[in-house]
């Protein structure tokens, strides 16, 4: 079984940096025989949520069968006031069921290390009742981030030990998930059943 991931970019500045480190991980983890799927959301925005109208809203089907699809989910954002960006919020906003199971491997640009930023995004897995990274991956732009390369060895191997990891747990966490969606005993995942 191949790992689905989907990749997250959150941010929609043109010249983005989480875009640059989000594509480079996503490149090693299809290297290492991942599925990688791309969602750019400057590039496939998203209606603001609104539960009235979003399931119905012009492309939201064809990016919630893509979260369906997902085992993993590497969420990139920039680290603004101290939260994640406005648009992947909007995007976590269409989804909870979907993510059930799953897990999120999080990337964040920031000075202040995306410290905040990767809690709340560990409080939406949990309330969604998926997995975390027990850590996520924070640099800073000009530091760790220049012109668009990686410029920082240090950070490379940082990136190197997150894309094994995700890969590692990702494929242990859906194993699981599918065993136990498609299994009679009591756990979390029995309320999904078909």
């Amino acid at each position: 079984m191949k790992l689905k991931i989907l990749a997250v970019v959150g941010s929609t500045h043109a010249d983005s940096v989480t875009r640059v480190v989000v594509l480079a991980v996503g490149e090693e983890l299809r290297k290492a025989g991942c599925e990688v799927d791309l969602l750019d959301l400057s590039q496939e925005p998203l209606a603001l949520f609104n539960p009235e109208t979003a399931y119905g809203q012009p492309g939201f089907a064809g990016v919630k069968a893509r979260v369906e699809q997902a085992d993993v989910f590497i969420l990139g954002t920039p680290d603004y006031h101290g939260s994640m960006s406005g648009a992947l919020k909007n995007f976590l906003d269409h989804f909870w069921r979907e993510f059930a199971g799953k897990l999120f491997a999080t990337i964040v640009a920031s000075h202040e290390k995306g410290l905040t930023v990767t809690d709340q995004l560990r409080t939406v897995a949990r309330q969604c009742y998926a997995w975390s990274l027990p850590y996520g991956v924070a640099f800073a732009d000009k530091q760790h981030v220049a012109n668009g390369q990686i410029v920082n060895d240090s950070f490379q191997s940082r990136l190197g030990m997150f894309v094994r990891d995700t890969q590692v747990y990702g494929e242990l966490l859906a194993q699981q998930r599918h065993a136990d969606l498609a299994g009679a005993d009591a756990g979390f995942m029995a309320r999904l059943r078909k």
